[in-house]
């Protein structure tokens, strides 16, 4: 466990701000008597430990109450989720994760915990696209480069190493289907998280991988990491530049979107959850965040609760489907 940096609320004056504020402060809203507790379950300096903090450090302010936003990376993420699942559903702790939560269970034939029973949905916070990137040391500056350089490379017996912050994750998935597919003959590699997974492509360890732009487009900009595809449906809003893989003809990621989002553990007290829920709105709501998410290349997409849950349910099935007959376990 690595606890970090307690965000603290800014003042009262800010509880008033946004028009959402009124019904959080109802007669009988539940108020927090001490910290909230918010687990990442990767290593702090990735992603989804920035996006927990920029929204905690908001939420602290709405529910007057202290934020510690807590490290607890592990299996793919599944040892941060299945403490809070074991948490008491009292609304002092908390979970902010990605998809990791329906994949690793899936991909990795473990069950410690059951996504959709085990958890009550606060919100979605987002989306992000990913992009499949390699070190810019490597040569090839586009896709079809990249594919010619990688087969090369294991014709000489030096195959690359593909990277992705978690096993079974969409990282992984993905990656090693486009490595499959197209015989490129790397060999996987999984990190406990992105910011290890950085430290890994800068210590020349990796040398590809999925990302998210939120963690890797410093070093895009220095040149140090080039962008080769998009993965999803869309480019990047902040890389237009860069097709997706099905643009350039391979069928990599089609139909797929990830999610980002605040759970709780289940049985929730239905006071609590409406207090919590509600906040996470006003928090979403305020312009300010969603400049500062943009400008992380993330998009801030709300989903309440509900369809917050269901949203986790068809990412689930749609898991299911996707990695069927892959096999995964190994690398």
């Amino acid at each position: 466990m690595n606890r970090r940096s307690v965000l603290t609320l800014a003042g009262a004056s800010a509880l008033g701000a946004g028009s959402l504020a009124a019904p959080a402060l109802a007669q009988g809203a539940w108020q927090p008597e001490r910290p909230i507790r918010v687990i990442v379950p990767f290593p702090p300096g990735g992603a989804t430990d920035v996006w927990a903090r920029l929204v905690s450090e908001t939420m602290s302010e709405i529910l007057r109450t202290s934020f510690v936003v807590e490290s607890r990376s592990g299996a793919a993420g599944m040892i941060g989720a299945e403490a809070v699942a074991r948490a008491p559903a009292d609304g002092y702790t908390l979970l902010f994760t990605i998809t990791s939560l329906v994949q690793s269970p899936v991909v990795l034939r473990q069950n410690p915990y059951d996504a959709v029973r085990d958890f009550t949905p606060i919100g979605q916070m987002g989306t992000t696209t990913l992009i499949f990137m390699s070190r810019a040391a490597l040569g090839p500056r586009n896709l079809p480069e990249f594919i010619t350089f990688a087969r090369e490379q294991s014709r000489r017996g030096r195959g690359l190493n593909l990277g992705s912050w978690a096993a079974g994750s969409s990282a992984h998935v993905f990656a090693l289907a486009l490595n499959n597919q197209l015989n490129l003959g790397m060999t996987h590699v999984a990190y406990r998280g992105e910011a290890p997974m950085l430290s890994a492509y800068l210590g020349q360890e990796v040398d590809c991988g999925i990302n998210s732009l939120t963690t890797m487009r410093p070093h895009i900009e220095s040149g140090t990491m080039v962008p080769l595809a998009a993965l999803g449906d869309a480019r990047a809003g902040g890389l237009p530049q860069v097709p997706t893989f099905v643009e350039q003809g391979h069928d990599i990621g089609r139909g797929w979107s990830g999610f980002v989002g605040m759970l709780a553990p289940a049985r929730l007290p239905e006071r609590v959850h409406t207090r919590l829920a509600e906040a996470f709105r006003e928090t979403m709501a305020r312009p300010a965040l969603q400049a500062r998410l943009r400008q992380m290349d993330t998009d801030p997409i709300w989903l309440g609760p509900q369809d917050f849950g269901a949203a986790i349910e068809r990412v689930r099935a749609k898991w299911i489907e996707l990695t069927a007959g892959m096999d995964l376990q190994m690398g």
